[in-house]
């Protein structure tokens, strides 16, 4: 857990103590009583699907460079979770995608971070998907070819299992 030592409202000291109302174990300040939550942060991805395939980047940025990922970020304060998943995309792949459905919603305990996934198409404008500052590489690979020991986080092998399951491939050639 990340040590926080001084509250966000008046700067007093944080402290580790039971919330009765909660029955569980918060930081409190010393001073004005105000309970800091640790929650985890949203983040927002897409699948963009073509020809029944998937575009996946080798993420430039760390943590994890180097590894492969479907396009995904931080959802702002000013936007829906659809939305960020589609600037995520543009940011990341560097296309415009349509979203088509939700994939699923992924946590796990003690993760710092909840991940929504949908399943999108490319907006079709000529483009397609390229490196950025945040991608390494970009490919697209069909159920039999994702690169499963090479994946970026746990939450990227369930997302992508996920996705291996709908397009009820078995696993043969």
């Amino acid at each position: 857990m990340q040590s926080f030592k001084h509250c966000p409202l008046c700067a007093g000291y944080l402290h580790q103590s039971i919330v009765p109302s909660e029955g569980r174990d918060r930081l409190v300040c010393e001073g004005c009583g105000y309970i800091f939550y640790l929650n985890p942060r949203v983040v927002c991805g897409s699948l963009p699907v073509q020809d029944g395939k998937l575009w996946l980047l080798r993420r430039g940025i760390e943590p994890r460079l180097g590894y492969w990922t479907y396009p995904a970020g931080y959802q702002e304060l000013d936007e829906t979770c659809e939305e960020a998943a589609i600037r995520e995309t543009y940011e990341e792949i560097g296309v415009r995608i349509q979203l088509t459905a939700l994939l699923g919603v992924y946590s796990r305990a003690n993760a710092p971070v909840v991940n929504i996934v949908y399943l999108a198409r490319l907006v079709p404008n000529g483009t397609l998907p390229a490196p950025t500052d945040e991608a390494l590489e970009v490919a697209l690979f069909s159920p039999k070819d994702i690169p499963w020991s090479a994946l970026a986080f746990e939450s990227t092998t369930r997302v992508l299992a996920d996705w291996v399951r709908i397009t009820g491939y078995d696993g043969g050639g």
